[in-house]
């Protein structure tokens, strides 16, 4: 079975190719660098290596902690980050610059993969969240690289979709090291696909460890008050098909409430022009973050159009959306806005995040809306009641606080797979 899909990985390459050039014709970072993608870069001036493999954005801001505690307690061993998407190269270059070595992920292919490990030559490999690549597994499982999968969840319609791969599935997910599950429902839907109980452990999620910068209330004081003294809602990550919605909701808000403020921000770079071209069609007076423009009273939408400001736009909201939510997407984040006590909404399609989401329903810390009118219903409520709005914002900062210790139980797992094998570990 996985001969047959390394056959059907080659014959795709031309039309992988096609789908990075398209996507480069939006975002040119996507044909840059294209050699690291079938493993071809300088190899690490270095014996051996720490792998740890970031998706994009969200997964390289979840695993900052730990790659700081491996940069910590490896000082004399390289830690490599791949990333698959610019934006997430670009998010590993700003928290770690020169301290870390970074080349984008190689495709799933065996020449790729070897050429990949011949160049760092890793002592271990740490995935983070859910990313399963048969070749990439086998061909960690052969040269003896101990495999770690962190921070993993798994829906429902995954373990479905795996579950009907059946041997293949099994051999799979039987070569992965260690599973560090976010929650007990998904360790059971690891075993259920055949991973030993001996491989399975529930540390719980890593992303309720987030470190606040000092400074980011400060900041986040200063940039308020150049908006001025009114109502201010952070919609983020939002998606194709979303800030419409948004905007709709945005529009009824500005009935009740005639001065507040939209900080729209869209997940992906690529779509920042069109997004602010939406804006101005739909008669918004928008600022540009990025041209540093003055958000005054008379500006209704603010555009988040930066990379890295997130936390800071946050900390400075009266109440946050997390997008990915009112589209199929999955949802996004929702314990950044929720660890700085900012009461914090969400849309109906919240599978990626469905654990943390049903926690922060359960305890009163967050609010499920199902479309753009209750969207709009809630904030304009909220808008009127500060009251209302800090207890929710409280309980999340308290549902944040009380799960805290993933990182610490993750750690654990790296250093038993790591003992013995990096000197003077």
């Amino acid at each position: 079975m996985r001969r047959l899909y390394t056959i059907l990985i080659y014959l795709g390459l031309p039309l992988i190719l096609l789908r990075i050039l398209w996507k480069s014709l939006r975002n040119p970072d996507y044909r840059l660098r294209i050699s690291e993608r079938f493993g071809i870069f300088p190899s690490l001036a270095a014996d051996r290596s720490i792998w740890v493999h970031a998706v994009s954005v969200g997964e390289a801001q979840a695993a900052e902690p730990m790659i700081r505690w491996l940069l910590d307690q490896y000082p004399h061993t390289p830690v490599v980050v791949t990333t698959t998407t610019p934006t997430g190269s670009e998010r590993v270059r700003v928290l770690f610059g020169e301290s870390v070595f970074h080349v984008y992920f190689p495709y799933d292919i065996p020449l790729a993969i070897r050429g990949f490990l011949s160049r760092v030559r890793p002592l271990m490999l740490v995935m983070v969240e859910t990313e399963i690549w048969p070749n990439l597994i086998e061909e960690c499982h052969r040269n003896n690289i101990p495999t770690l999968l962190a921070n993993a969840r798994l829906s429902e319609k995954s373990a479905r979709g795996y579950a009907r791969l059946g041997s293949f599935t099994r051999d799979i997910f039987g070569k992965i090291g260690l599973i560090a599950a976010q929650a007990p429902v998904d360790a059971e839907r690891f075993l259920g696909l055949g991973v030993p109980h001996d491989r399975v452990r529930v540390t719980g999620s890593i992303k309720f460890d987030i470190k606040l910068n000092a400074s980011l209330h400060e900041q986040a004081e200063v940039l308020r008050r150049s908006w001025g003294h009114r109502p201010i809602w952070v919609a983020a990550s939002t998606h194709e098909g979303e800030e419409e919605q948004i905007l709709a909701a945005h529009n009824r808000i500005l009935l009740a409430h005639t001065e507040a403020l939209l900080v729209l921000v869209p997940r992906h770079p690529e779509r920042f022009e069109r997004v602010h071209a939406l804006c101005v069609q739909q008669g918004f007076s928008v600022a540009k973050r990025s041209s540093m423009d003055h958000c005054g009273l008379d500006k209704t939408v603010l555009l988040g159009d930066t990379m890295g400001e997130l936390m800071l736009f946050y900390a400075t909201a009266d109440a946050a959306f997390v997008g990915g939510s009112l589209v199929s997407t999955g949802g996004h984040n929702v314990l950044e806005p929720a660890a700085l006590g900012v009461p914090v909404l969400f849309g109906p399609h919240m599978f990626n995040f469905s654990v943390i989401s049903r926690l922060l329903l359960a305890e009163d810390a967050a609010v499920q809306i199902a479309n753009t009118q209750a969207l709009a219903e809630v904030l304009v409520r909220w808008f009127s009641d500060a009251s209302e709005r800090t207890r929710i914002g409280e309980n999340a900062l308290r549902v944040v606080e009380a799960n805290k210790g993933a990182l610490e139980r993750l750690v654990e797992l790296i250093k038993e797979l790591l003992d013995g094998q990096v000197s003077g570990a």
